[in-house]
């Protein structure tokens, strides 16, 4: 089994910053890739980054120039820093790593449990 935990939510003001990690671990072999989606209240489950492995980080449009992913994070591991945050950014974030497992041919996608960041005055 693969398990990602997320760390680093809470609550900010509008143009603060704050800054998600996530670790996977369990019986992996290699990480693939590893990013970030977000869910809103009434809202379907939307990408925010995505770091394939030797790869380019991809952001989706609303986040772009205010969220980063940074490319020193460990192995199997993830790191999100968000700045100028809007209250439109107030979502449930969740980790996903696509990960090989040991003894298995194909990798598949593993998601972290989420962590609610809130952005308000």
């Amino acid at each position: 089994q693969v398990q990602l935990v997320e760390s680093g939510g809470g609550l900010v003001q509008p143009g603060g910053s704050l800054s998600l990690s996530c670790a996977a671990s369990g019986n992996i072999f290699s990480s693939k890739a590893m990013g970030w989606y977000r869910q809103g209240s009434g809202n379907e489950r939307a990408l925010v980054a995505a770091l394939p492995s030797g790869g380019t980080t991809t952001y989706a449009d609303s986040v772009k120039g205010r969220f980063t992913i940074p490319r020193d994070n460990a192995k199997n591991t993830v790191t999100l820093q968000m700045h100028s945050l809007k209250p439109e950014d107030t979502a449930a974030y969740y980790c996903f790593a696509d990960v090989i497992t040991v003894g298995s041919w194909h990798p598949f996608r593993s998601w972290g449990q989420g962590t609610q960041v809130t952005v308000s005055s």
